[in-house]
């Protein structure tokens, strides 16, 4: 099971409706497990995330007003890739465990990046 990270804006009635994504666009923001041992980690938390480790215990709702600081929380982990990949479990080699931090945060960026061009939030659930 992996983590899916989607861009969603609200309707006009306050409903949050999730943009569809094209069929061959990779939207994983990790494994399942990493709720806890990476986004939710007490490592990430001591960096002072406070967006991602919301996943330890529920869905990640970023609504469209609160995305420059999630864009700015991402932006730290990905200052800190090496430590963020040190610092965490990993269930393979450290070097594959941070590319796939790498490659995770790469895809929340660009939903980011979507959120922000439309005045969307993002989703990760």
């Amino acid at each position: 099971m992996s983590l899916l990270v989607e861009v969603f804006v609200r309707d006009p009635d306050g409903e949050r409706r999730i943009l569809d994504v094209p069929a061959d666009v990779y939207q994983s923001g990790g494994f399942e497990s990493w709720r806890t041992t990476v986004w939710g980690s007490e490592f990430v938390r001591s960096l002072g995330a406070r967006f991602l480790p919301v996943l330890a215990r529920e869905d990640l709702y970023v609504e469209a007003e609160d995305v420059p600081e999630f864009r700015r929380e991402v932006e730290l982990l990905r200052s800190r890739l090496d430590e963020v990949a040190e610092g965490t479990q990993r269930p393979r080699t450290l070097d594959e465990h941070r590319d796939d931090i790498d490659t995770r945060l790469r895809i929340i960026e660009d939903s980011i990046r979507k959120a922000e061009e439309i005045g969307g939030g993002v989703l990760i659930w």
